[in-house]
């Protein structure tokens, strides 16, 4: 097995960090280095909506994340690797969404071995180096390397992707500004950027202010520069070819109350809004499949995109352990997100991070309007549970959705989109009933600046399931239901 060169020294840097534990060991009085043990099973029927032969998954898989931290002074270090074994392609990251045909904003084709998932794997998820000698507040930080950029609500940004980050969080302001590209998925099966990785430089900022304690509201910015090489009409495509490229710009405003935070909210009522408006242009190829099961490029067009999109909440809380809520998304035709996105966050007000679009659909902020109810319970720190329903609309009845988890076969192949409904002028994507229950054994004692790299902070038992019902914008040939479910069992040394 070959890894590139870039791969080979980031995986070299961050085994050295792992390797230097007693070394590190001596620079802090916290817990330093340890390691995640994380068991999944996952079972999932029928992704296809049963329109071909597959989409079904059965599984279970052992996920180890072996790390370290060390810091002196001003400066900090940290490194994470991950050893994957499963039984099948699984979930065992859910920052990863659904990689099959219905990921991401380009259709996958099969056609280049350099992006198959295997289920045995090693990888390096994380290799940053800290600097906090800028400002004396205790919140600021600038990490260089390969770390977690997260936002509150995983729609801006919430992935691993190498970058310069500066950050400051204090009591009332909070501030990011920063740089990123992928240049690896420093992983020993995927030995190649995905098509929408390569050639993609990304630009942001944001600030937000507490202008009144426990509400925030404030701005933020993202720019993403594709420049990379379009293939021209008549050759023949394969996965590791782009089929869109351009420059484009999302300029957000948001204001909540603190609504993401479960720890200290102890609100009655909360509430979260964004607004978010996209400008740029995008050049396109089409994609047309040959009698040979070749894909050749069709025509370039440029077009320009203009799109906004919402996202709004409200949550009443009934009782120290019981909340019931409501939520609303929408988002334009021509709308897409970033790329840097999982749409996981703390919505139902839990500890329990929960896909805002559907843990079985688990859909786009791209032509979709999303209505959802939910309950959730929290029992001090032990108990948590969430109970979801969605309804899924397109906006447009003619125009694509964005990647999502259902992967019906008519997809359209125009690189555009990774998802088209089969029934043009129909806007019923479907509905979906959502449950997410989680039994909690121990707090966890991390560094505080660690805070972004770890979903939980502690060891854990997890259900998370989903059930979806298509629409008629699938058509009447297709599955009557969906479903999609995941055990997780973490604990940490």
């Amino acid at each position: 097995m070959k890894l590139n060169p870039l791969m080979a020294a980031g995986m070299g840097l961050g085994f050295t960090l792992l390797w230097a534990c007693p070394t590190l060991a001596a620079l802090t009085e916290q817990q330093n280095f340890g390691i995640e043990i994380k068991a999944t099973a996952q079972a999932e029927d029928d992704r296809d909506l049963g329109t071909r032969s597959g989409g079904d998954v059965n599984g279970v898989g052992l996920d180890l994340r072996p790390w370290v931290y060390g810091e002196r002074g001003d400066w900090s270090g940290y490194a994470m690797g991950q050893v994957v074994t499963a039984t099948d392609i699984i979930q065992t990251d859910p920052l990863e969404q659904s990689n099959s045909d219905g990921s991401g904003t380009q259709t996958s084709r099969g056609t280049a071995s350099e992006r198959e998932t295997d289920k045995t794997y090693a990888a390096l998820r994380e290799f940053w180096i800290g600097y906090s000698g800028f400002t004396p507040y205790p919140g600021e930080i600038l990490k260089v390397g390969r770390q977690r950029l997260r936002n509150d609500d995983g729609q801006w940004h919430d992935t691993n992707i190498e970058a310069i980050n500066w950050s400051f969080d204090t009591t009332l302001l909070r501030a990011e500004l920063g740089a990123a590209q992928r240049f690896s998925e420093y992983r020993t099966d995927l030995t190649e950027l995905a098509p929408d990785d390569e050639d993609r430089k990304h630009l942001f900022g944001s600030v937000s202010y507490q202008w009144t304690p426990g509400h925030w509201a404030g701005i933020r910015a993202h720019h993403s520069a594709d420049d990379g090489k379009l293939k021209s009409q008549g050759q023949v495509l394969d996965d590791l070819d782009k089929t869109s490229n351009g420059d484009l710009t999302w300029v957000g405003l948001q204001a909540d109350s603190d609504a993401y935070n479960y720890r200290s909210n102890v609100n009655q009522l909360n509430y979260w809004g964004s607004l978010t408006w996209l400008d740029g242009t995008r050049d396109e190829i089409g994609v047309t499949s040959a009698a040979n099961d070749q894909f050749i490029a069709g025509q370039k067009n440029s077009r320009d995109m203009n799109g906004w999109a919402t996202d709004l909440g409200l949550r009443l809380r009934l009782d120290p352990q019981w909340q019931v809520g409501a939520a609303y998304s929408r988002a334009s035709r021509d709308y897409v997100q970033n790329g840097l996105e999982s749409n996981r966050s703390n919505w139902t007000g839990t500890r329990s991070r929960i896909h805002r679009f559907g843990e079985a659909f688990q859909g786009e902020m791209a032509n979709v309007e999303t209505g959802s109810l939910f309950a959730s319970w929290q029992m001090n720190e032990e108990y948590d549970a969430s109970l979801i329903y969605h309804k899924f609309r397109r906006v447009d009845g003619n125009t694509g959705i964005g990647g999502s988890g259902i992967n019906a076969v008519n997809d359209n192949q125009d690189g555009t989109f990774s998802s088209l409904p089969l029934e043009d002028g129909s806007k019923d994507l479907g509905q979906e009933m959502d449950l997410v229950v989680t039994k909690y054994f121990k707090q966890g004692l991390l560094p505080a600046s660690l805070s972004q790299s770890f979903d939980e902070p502690s060891a854990l038992v997890r259900l998370r399931a989903g059930v979806f019902k298509p629409g008629d914008a699938y058509q009447n040939n297709v599955d009557s239901y969906m479903h999609r479910a995941v055990v997780d069992v973490i604990w940490r040394f």
